[in-house]
């Protein structure tokens, strides 16, 4: 027995035609009950018609309460919150962050109390004491590659390591060895400029992280494996103390470290949760740099904050664009 009326969506038009949905059977909604995502108010604003009225403010308040922007602004808040609760603020940095000229600006952070810890890998410390010492960093890889002059700068590999030994003797970090041996110099081009030495006369602690053999003064003479392990690994340890600060309000911002920075915070993480009770816990953590990598993501914006009751973000820019805007944004609420 065949079916005289077939439902519509089985009819063909002509044998052999492929079925198709009926469209006059689909239900709708009314758009005026349907949740959406973006709202009118949530738009930007252009630029002020006076000019007196064109204000950084103004355009940090422009911004459209959307995506990434949004995520920008969260970030603000969180930091200017963990200031006026005095949270942990860390900030873990990578060697390019100094390379692209940002250190006035982070010092100024420190200033504000919006920057409490500082945390980098070694690239970052040897950079930063170049710049103090001579006014000059980053040079000509693959120029000094062609003959093996790549990274043998004399005093650079000289100093910081005879510092390390100094560090090591007498119970320092490897940041703070650094710091001390720039603050006892008289001849430094660019005091100013220095994370490592700023941060020791504002009393913000700088804790260095190397990774044994990645750095150029590794491949120095006077390199010392015991002091570098001596002084590095005490870092360490401070770095995992002062984690416990982040608990209930602190904020740690990764700014251009892909592997060492997230590596070592997720080790200094859980051993300061061993040892304290499972805190810090409620903590913003943000990454920021100019490409998307997997261990920021996972290892400081994911994992931390999804064991944690915390919030995360991810947000993309070029270093020497973004964290000027963010200083500004902090500054200006800070007032």
């Amino acid at each position: 027995m065949t079916d005289e009326h077939p439902h519509p969506d089985e009819r063909r038009s002509a044998p052999g035609s492929v079925p198709e949905a009926d469209l006059s059977r689909v239900r709708t909604v009314p758009v005026g009950g349907r949740p959406n995502k973006v709202l009118a108010e949530q738009f930007a604003a252009p630029p002020p018609a006076d000019p007196a009225a064109r204000t950084f403010g103004a355009f940090v308040g422009s911004l459209p309460r959307i995506l990434q922007a949004e995520s920008f602004l969260a970030v603000v808040d969180a930091i200017v919150g963990a200031v006026e609760k005095r949270r942990t603020v860390l900030w873990m940095l990578g060697g390019h962050v100094v390379k692209t000229g940002l250190a006035p600006v982070l010092i100024d952070l420190m200033r504000r109390g919006a920057i409490t810890h500082v945390a980098s890998n070694g690239s970052a410390g040897v950079h930063d004491y170049e710049m103090a010492r001579w006014g000059g960093t980053s040079e000509d890889v693959e120029a000094g590659l062609t003959d093996g002059s790549f990274g043998m700068a004399d005093e650079t590999g000289r100093d910081m390591n005879g510092a390390f030994r100094r560090g090591m003797e007498q119970g320092w970090g490897m940041g703070e060895s650094l710091a001390r041996d720039l603050a006892a110099r008289d001849d430094l081009a660019y005091p100013e400029l220095s994370l490592l030495l700023q941060s020791h006369r504002l009393g913000v602690q700088y804790t260095l992280h190397p990774a044994l053999g990645a750095e150029i003064i590794h491949q120095h003479p006077a390199a010392d494996g015991a002091a570098i392990g001596d002084t590095g690994h005490r870092d360490f340890r401070r770095l995992a103390q002062a984690l416990v600060g982040l608990d209930d309000g602190g904020v740690v911002v990764n700014v251009g470290s892909a592997v060492v920075m997230p590596e070592v915070f997720l080790k200094a993480l859980t051993v300061a949760r061993n040892l304290n009770g499972g805190a810090p816990r409620a903590f913003t953590a943000c990454d920021l740099d100019m490409q998307r990598h997997y261990r920021p993501r996972v290892n400081v914006v994911e994992r931390p904050t999804r064991t944690g009751g915390g919030r995360g973000y991810a947000i993309t820019g070029h270093h020497e664009i973004m964290v000027p805007l963010l200083a500004w944004s902090i500054a200006e609420r800070l007032g």
